[in-house]
């Protein structure tokens, strides 16, 4: 239906104004954005309560995860998946995004460490326990952070010998399992089918009620460190970079600390401030919980 001339007249008057808002430099309302993210599969807990932080503080943006493991993420973006924000378990992975130009710079925002566990109804009572014959052990698979970390911890019982070493080689011969992210081995124990592995605190502590939790010998201090960055192809760069800065805000982080998770260094405490493509300041590496990369 052909609008009347007082429509026209009225249509003709409001594209004036909102330019003459522009010219005179006044914001004009945003446009709502959907931020992908993709994120380390040991964050879908804590980062669907980031996302609802967020959306509280962005009306009309929405949030859309993909929980995957570290690496298979990575290998997404390289293969053109479309994603904003990149988050992982491990510095590998954004290192090398980082060399192959997806993103500019990265931040630590938070460490994790590792824990034994058993099914909740396991007769095993204590870490000692776990050095039995026979038990089958799933665990992380060498390609995904938890895995590299799991690799690493093992080879520390190792050094230290005695019970420590003992255990570490019953564990080396009695894997059964090698699963491609964190939250399969938590599941894979947590529904019975297998008697013990190594996953993240925070995985163990979500799981509370369905699995028993061991603590690793108190010499093994394996961390593992999150990093976090903008990708620089993002198709909503500001609010991707806005809700970086809340992970990395005072905010952000009691969330993340009421989910169990570790601070980040000190070199890495700081929010960036990522106000145009380009100026998220890069981390300086940390020595990584999972070795060499």
């Amino acid at each position: 239906m052909p609008l009347s001339p007082h429509r026209h007249r009225l249509a003709f008057l409001g594209a004036w104004a909102t330019l003459a808002l522009f010219i005179a430099g006044y914001p004009l309302p945003a446009r709502a954005a959907t931020v992908r993210v993709f994120a380390a599969a040991s964050l879908q807990d804590v980062f669907r309560s980031l996302g609802a932080a967020y959306e509280k503080l962005h009306p009309g943006d929405r949030l859309q995860f993909n929980f995957a493991g570290s690496q298979l993420l990575r290998v997404q973006i390289e293969q053109g998946a479309p994603a904003d924000v990149f988050a992982g378990a491990d510095l590998s992975p954004m290192r090398a995004l980082l060399a192959e130009g997806r993103v500019k710079g990265w931040k630590v925002f938070a460490t994790n460490r590792l824990v034994f566990v058993g099914p909740k109804r396991s007769p095993i009572r204590d870490r000692d326990g776990l050095s039995r014959l026979g038990l089958q052990w799933v665990l992380a698979g060498p390609t995904v952070p938890l895995g590299r970390y799991s690799e690493e911890a093992l080879a520390l019982m190792r050094q230290r010998g005695g019970k420590d070493a003992v255990l570490a080689n019953r564990i080396r011969t009695q894997v059964v399992s090698r699963e491609t992210n964190a939250r399969a081995v938590l599941n894979r124990v947590a529904l019975g089918e297998a008697d013990a592995g190594i996953v993240y605190a925070t995985d163990a502590a979500s799981a509370r009620g369905r699995v028993r939790t061991y603590p690793l010998p108190p010499s093994v201090t394996v961390r593992a460190a999150y990093p976090i960055a903008v990708l620089n192809d993002s198709e909503s760069w500001k609010s991707a970079a806005a809700f970086m800065r809340l992970v990395m805000s005072p905010t952000g982080q009691a969330i993340l600390k009421r989910h169990g998770f570790l601070p980040p260094p000190l070199a890495f405490s700081g929010a960036p401030s990522p106000r145009r493509r380009g100026t998220v300041s890069a981390g300086v590496p940390i020595r990584s919980s999972a070795g060499k990369h």
